[in-house]
């Protein structure tokens, strides 16, 4: 999936949370962010912290390549 924008990168976390049965509280407990952190990253907010971010996306077990585009 090609991530162009803060709202593709949190539908895809939101996405495989709900994969994983996680709700956003447990997700944060375990990413140990607030469940605010959470439901903002996953509703597209442009000035998540990126550190935090690639921290539930490494949770939910999705890996963040960047390439160059042809």
């Amino acid at each position: 999936m090609a991530i162009r924008s803060a709202r593709d990168f949190g539908a895809a976390i939101r996405d495989r949370r709900k994969q994983l049965g996680y709700t956003q509280g447990e997700l944060a407990e375990m990413c140990d962010v607030g469940t605010m952190f959470v439901s903002q990253l996953e509703n597209g907010k442009p000035t998540a912290q990126l550190d935090k971010a690639i921290r539930v996306a490494n949770m939910v077990g999705l890996n963040i390549v960047l390439q160059e585009r042809r």
